[in-house]
């Protein structure tokens, strides 16, 4: 049975046939009208105006909301979709004794979710109906009407389902090119209220925070305050027990009444500390990131929280597909795909870390009480292996952006400004138990050894690490040429791919501002990062530029090379120096190198010399505050690798710094 939707009336057939057979051309409007009024009421979801034909009872204008609903949802503005227009009508040729009949396609475009357009075409047809011989009407074009008109091939009972296709998230790679951040199994655990009567929640709420180290009545009111169906997680940790970080189990948890335990995967490194500060993590959006994103990020995405996480999360992220499902029945079966656009996974991120130097310098640092740090960096090629930050920076990147006085660590420097003024390893410097520059007396550490006093040669100054043979031999070189020696060394703008602080030289000085600066402290600032690529550029004898993230395809520089944001900075660097035309030179490197084997074979660092592979070395202590504290420094070179180990407070870096740097080279 044919149903008109606009008012009742049935025509037989061959009534029709003999009034259409008396209507003359010009009489009978054309159909284009009627198919732009079509693609009108379609794109304004309003059929209202139109005289519709169906085989079936159901209401077009009721299947019509029906179907489009999702995809109106999707555009999030009914006003402007979808936008239909009329592409092609063409009358029928047909016999005197037929209706006129004319097909059109309408061309069809739905701005989606995640960026995309679903364009098609649909077809169908309209019938001329001639109005009632005593009418003076013009008669009409019915149009025949089915979901199909909609979205091609849709059957009665069919609707539509929108579906966003998350891609797999990259990962971040080792320096080998293998996972580092990637999924991993872990347990989520939490109290599910529909296990438990009102009154327990409080006692059982209580019994799992004390377990998983939360606060008791801070965890019990959340438990409290959610839905009576709710489940309220507690923690998240790893499945596998030897990377966990926590001392009670999965199966612990499960024995409280009223815990659920749920398996699931999250983006993770190999252990719970691993590099964290520098790597970050990626979690669930938060409410501020969802805000930020202007409507790119929803509830529930897992996006960059902190660390190269955030900082290459376009990359690491990739691009959401979208499928229309055609589905049918109360459970909504997808029975075929309409539309689909498959999802771009997510680039990887390859860092420069090696998991086994990384775990080593964490395991050296984990019982180091101030906050500290071990960086190693391999000289011929500038890849930072690892870059630990121990405990007591409380989550601070140490490592790579803490800005110190690298005290006599610093006199790799001054050293090679002296012999760019002349004085070489060989040559003859005086190291007088004290000096004095424009009214300030310096002296050397505490314990330094009266034989390497008077006239020594540098090479013997700088093993034991004489401040006062520095300052002297130091007069005559500018400080300009200093910072610019610190410069060649590598303490320059940093390009490592993570934010960082390489160090700060100042250009100008004052005569005590020079005479602290030769020895590493006043205005002089470095990272642990930094110190270890003055080590690295000794070891390769030209500059390295260190770098932690490799460049990654299709992004520009600035993308891959992530700057300190103004949180990051712990003080002011001086104006960035520029080094000198030619840089550090082979040769200058190699008497370097003289210099700092002579502080392991006769020097301060002599605990490094038995072990293999360590040709080079220098110890730093620098006062901070009051002067009655002081940050302990060593830097080492041990084959294709340059270390540098940082204790904030510390005793001298030969026996705070030392030993850290023992153990890690030992283990290494």
């Amino acid at each position: 049975m044919r149903r008109r939707t606009s008012f009742a009336l049935t025509v037989l057939l061959t009534s029709a046939v003999l009034a259409a057979a008396g209507c003359t051309g010009p009489e009978r409007p054309t159909p284009d009208d009627t198919a732009e009024e079509l693609a009108d009421g379609l794109a304004r979801q309003d059929l209202s105006a139109l005289t519709l034909v169906s085989d079936t009872s159901a209401i077009p204008q009721q299947q019509l909301t029906e179907v489009v609903e999702p995809l109106v949802a999707a555009a999030g503005d009914g006003d402007a979709v979808p936008d239909v227009t009329v592409a092609e009508v063409v009358e029928a040729t047909t016999e005197e004794d037929e209706p006129p009949r004319a097909s059109v396609r309408l061309a069809w475009s739905w701005p989606l979710a995640a960026g995309h357009t679903w364009d098609y075409t649909t077809e169908t047809e309209m019938v001329w109906a001639p109005p009632p011989e005593d009418s003076e009407e013009p008669g009409t074009w019915e149009v025949r009407w089915g979901p199909d008109v909609i979205v091609p091939g849709l059957a009665g009972g069919e609707r539509l389902e929108l579906a966003v296709l998350a891609p797999d998230r990259g990962d971040l790679l080792d320096v080998r090119g293998e996972p580092l951040v990637t999924a991993r199994d872990v347990w989520r655990i939490g109290i599910d209220k529909t296990f438990l009567e009102p009154e327990e929640y409080e006692q059982q709420a209580t019994e799992l925070a004390e377990l998983v180290g939360l606060d008791p009545a801070a965890y019990a009111a959340r438990v409290e305050g959610a839905g009576d169906k709710a489940y309220v997680e507690a923690i998240t940790i790893r499945q596998d027990r030897k990377t966990s970080g926590v001392s009670f189990t999965a199966r612990d948890a499960r024995s409280i009444a009223g815990v659920n335990v749920l398996a699931d995967t999250m983006e993770l490194a190999p252990t719970s500390s691993f590099a964290r500060p520098i790597l970050g993590r990626a979690g669930e959006a938060t409410a501020d990131i969802i805000e930020e994103s202007d409507g790119a990020v929803q509830r529930g995405d897992v996006v960059g929280i902190s660390g190269l996480q955030r900082d290459y999360d376009a990359v690491l992220t990739g691009t959401d597909g979208l499928a229309v499902h055609v589905v049918a029945g109360e459970d909504g079966e997808v029975l075929r795909d309409a539309y689909r656009v498959e999802a771009v996974d997510g680039a990887d991120v390859a860092t420069t870390f090696d998991p086994e130097l990384q775990v080593l310098a964490e395991k050296v640092l984990a019982d180091v009480e101030p906050a500290s740090a071990i960086v190693a960096v391999r000289p011929s090629t500038g890849e930072v292996l690892a870059a630990a930050s121990g405990p007591g920076g409380a989550g601070w990147s140490t490592a790579t952006l803490g800005q110190y006085a690298p005290g006599s660590t610093f006199k790799v420097a001054t050293a090679l400004s002296l012999m760019r003024s002349g004085v070489f390893p060989e040559d003859t410097v005086r190291c007088p138990r004290s000096i004095t520059v424009d009214g300030r007396t310096y002296e050397n550490v505490p314990g330094y050894p009266q034989e390497a006093t008077g006239e020594v040669t540098l090479r013997t100054a700088f093993a034991h690490s004489c401040n006062t043979a520095m300052i002297g031999a130091g007069a005559e070189v500018r400080q300009a040429d200093l910072a610019a020696a610190a410069v060649d060394l590598g303490l320059g703008e940093p390009a490592v791919g993570a934010p960082a602080f390489l160090g700060a030289v100042p250009t100008e000085a004052s005569a005590t501002g020079h005479a602290e600066a030769l020895i590493g402290q006043g205005k002089v600032l470095a990272s642990p990062l930094g110190m270890a690529t003055v080590a690295a550029s000794v070891a390769a004898g030209e500059r390295v530029e260190p770098f932690l993230v490799r460049p990654v395809e299709g992004e520009d520089d600035d993308s891959a090379s992530p700057s300190p944001s103004a949180e990051d900075a712990t003080a002011e660097p001086a104006e960035e120096p520029a080094g000198t035309a030619d840089g550090l030179g082979a040769s200058e490197a190699a008497d370097l190198q003289d210099l700092m084997g002579a502080v392991v074979s006769d020097g301060s660092a002599s605990e490094l010399a038995d072990i293999p592979g360590v040709t080079g070395a220098k110890t730093g202590t620098a006062q901070y505050g009051d002067g009655s504290q002081q940050h302990a420094w060593m830097l080492a070179i041990a084959d294709d690798l340059a270390v540098a180990v940082f204790v904030e407070d510390g005793e001298f870096g030969s026996t705070t710094a030392g030993p850290l740097m023992g153990r890690f080279l030992t283990g290494r």
